[in-house]
C-alpha cells in the first residue's frame, strides 16, 4: 500500500525505545523456546482518568507507523553488543528483524471503557514482546490527553478551546502529539506550529506580554499589532492593568481602526491573569458600551474543566479559552495506566487462553482471544459492551442472555438490541491494511459518538453512570473454569 503521509518518525529510528527487559526476555526466548510460536497480547486499562465515565482512544496511527518501520540499525546492534547481555546469534536476529504479525484495534477515537482489549497483538513470541513499550507509551499519552481535552471541551459548553500547552509539555513529542490528542478530544486548534504542519490541525495565536513590554507604552504596542494583523487583532490586556489601561487602550485602537474603515474579521482582547470571572464581566460591559459587541474575550492561565466550570457558573463572559499546562499534562491525573498482558499462547496450532491472577480483583485479566461488541438499544444508544470468544456467534435477533461478571447470579438479557464489533484488523503480516485517517475525521468521530451514542449520564463529571462490560455465557464460564483450576 503506497501511502503519502507526514511521518515525523521518518528521520529517526525509535526501534530501541523499549524497556531493557523486552530485549532480555526476547534473548531468553530466542535461546530456550520456539521463538516462532504465536502469542497474543491485549492492551487495556483499568480505570478512567479523573473518576470519569469514559476515555477516548488515541495514538493508533503512531503505533501503526512504528510497527511498520520497526528495525535495528548497525549502531543499535553495536550498542547492544557492548552491554554484554546478548548472544551474537540473537543480535544477528535483531539485525534482520521485521514485524510480521497481526494487530487488531478499535478505530482511533472510539469511546472506550476499562478492562476491554482496545488493541490485540498476535505475532511470533519475540515480535509481540518487543513492541510492548512503544505501544503503551503512545496509548497512555495520547489517550490521556484526548480524554482530558474532552472534559475541558465539555466544560466550555460550546465555546472554542485551543491548545496553548507546548511550553509546559514534558518535551517536544509530548507537545506535538499532545496537540494531536487534544484536537481528537475536541479542541478547536493549537498554538503549536509543528502540530499544525504534521497533522493539518488549525493553528492560532495572539501576542505575548513581551510584545507589549517592548514598546514604550501599551497603546503603541496595540497600535503596532493592529497595523500588522488587522484581521487577527486579539490584544493582550493584562500586562499592566486590565481595567484602567488594557481595555481602554484596546478600545482606542478599535476606534482608530473603525475611523480608518478597517473592518477586522477577528478582534477582541485576551486576559491571562487575575480574577477571570470578574474581569471578563467588566470587560464585556466596557466593550459593549463602546459599541464593540462583536469583540471577543479570550482567557487563558491555568485553566481546566473545573476552573472553566467555575468561571462560567459565576457569569464569566468568555468567547473562547486557551488551555495550556493542565490539558497538555493532564495535571489532575497524569497517568493513564494502560497495560499489555499476555492472553493466549499457540499450542499445536490452537491459541490457548492465559490468565493473570492477583489478590487484587481488578488485576485479574480476561483470558484468550476475544471480540468486543458494543450493544445498542432501539434508539441507537450504547447500553453496554460485551466480551465474547473470538469465534463465538453473537446473534441479537432474539432475546440474548448474557452474564454480568459483577453480579453473575442475576438473570440478564438484551432485548431488541444490535451488536457492533469494535476491534478491526489494522496490520496483517506486518503491513497496514487501512489508510491513515485524517485527524479531523477522528475528532468528528469522537463528537458523533458522544452526541448520539453515549449516555449523557456517563459524560457528567461527578458520579458518572458506569458503562457495563458484560460477557457471553460461554466466555464467562471459560474464565471461571480457568480461575477454578
Amino acid at each position: 500500500m503506497d501511502i503519502k503521509r507526514n511521518n515525523i518518525y521518518c528521520k529517526r529510528n525509535i526501534g530501541m525505545m523499549m524497556d531493557l527487559y523486552e530485549l532480555t526476555m526476547a534473548n531468553g526466548y530466542f535461546k530456550q523456546e520456539n521463538a516462532q510460536k504465536k502469542v497474543a497480547f491485549d492492551v487495556f486499562f483499568r480505570k478512567n482518568p479523573d473518576q470519569g465515565g469514559f476515555s477516548v482512544f488515541a495514538g493508533l496511527e503512531q503505533i501503526v507507523e512504528y510497527i511498520e518501520g520497526l528495525h535495528f540499525s548497525d549502531a543499535d546492534i553495536e550498542y547492544l553488543r557492548g552491554l554484554h547481555l546478548f548472544t551474537e546469534d540473537f543480535l544477528e536476529y535483531l539485525r534482520n528483524f521485521k514485524f510480521t504479525g497481526d494487530v487488531y484495534a478499535f478505530r482511533e477515537g472510539t469511546i472506550m471503557y476499562p478492562n476491554e482489549p482496545i488493541i490485540t497483538v498476535v505475532a511470533d513470541l519475540i515480535q509481540a514482546q518487543i513492541v510492548e513499550t512503544e505501544i503503551l507509551a503512545q496509548i497512555n499519552h495520547q489517550s490521556l490527553i484526548a480524554t482530558k481535552a474532552r472534559r475541558i471541551v465539555k466544560a466550555a459548553n460550546g465555546r472554542p478551546v485551543s491548545d496553548f500547552g507546548a511550553r509546559r509539555a514534558h518535551n517536544n513529542d509530548a507537545a506535538i502529539y499532545g496537540a494531536r490528542a487534544a484536537f481528537i478530544g475536541g479542541a478547536n486548534g493549537t498554538a503549536t506550529v509543528s502540530a499544525g504542519q504534521y497533522f493539518d490541525i488549525p493553528i492560532g495565536g495572539t501576542m505575548a506580554h513581551s510584545w507589549v513590554m517592548y514598546y514604550e507604552d501599551e497603546l503603541t504596542a496595540f497600535r503596532k499589532f493592529a497595523e500588522v494583523y488587522p484581521d487577527n487583532c486579539i490584544l493582550l490586556v493584562d500586562t499592566y492593568d486590565v481595567v484602567k489601561s488594557g481595555i481602554p487602550n484596546a478600545i482606542k485602537v478599535f476606534d482608530e481602526m473603525k475611523a480608518n474603515n478597517i473592518e477586522s474579521k477577528n478582534f477582541g482582547i485576551r486576559i491571562d491573569s487575575g480574577d477571570l470571572a470578574y474581569l471578563t464581566k467588566i470587560a464585556r460591559k466596557m466593550l459593549d458600551k463602546a459599541g464593540y459587541k462583536d469583540a471577543k474575550i479570550v482567557i487563558s492561565n491555568s485553566l481546566d474543566e473545573y476552573t472553566i466550570t467555575s468561571i462560567l457558573s459565576q457569569g464569566g463572559q468568555v468567547d473562547s479559552f486557551g488551555v495550556g499546562e493542565r490539558m497538555i499534562t493532564s495535571k489532575s491525573e497524569p497517568v493513564f495506566g494502560a497495560v499489555y498482558k499476555l492472553c493466549a499462547v499457540e499450542n499445536e496450532g490452537k491459541m490457548e487462553p492465559r490468565i493473570k491472577i492477583s489478590e487484587a480483583i481488578e488485576k485479574i485479566t480476561n483470558p484468550g482471544l476475544k471480540e468486543v461488541y458494543r450493544i445498542y438499544n432501539e434508539d441507537g444508544q450504547a447500553i453496554a459492551d460485551l466480551l465474547a470468544h473470538k469465534d463465538e456467534e453473537v446473534n441479537m435477533e432474539n432475546v440474548y442472555r448474557f452474564i454480568d461478571p459483577e453480579k453473575p447470579w442475576k438473570k440478564r438479557e438484551f432485548v431488541n438490541c444490535t451488536a457492533k464489533k469494535l476491534q478491526r484488523l489494522v496490520i496483517k503480516e506486518g503491513k497496514r491494511v487501512r489508510d491513515p485517517e485524517k485527524v479531523t475525521d477522528i475528532a468528528n468521530f469522537v463528537k458523533e459518538q458522544l452526541s448520539t451514542e453515549i449516555w449523557e449520564e456517563e459524560q457528567r463529571f461527578e458520579n458518572p453512570h458506569k458503562h457495563y462490560l458484560d460477557m457471553t455465557k460461554s466466555y464467562y464460564e471459560m474464565k471461571m473454569n480457568m480461575l477454578d483450576k
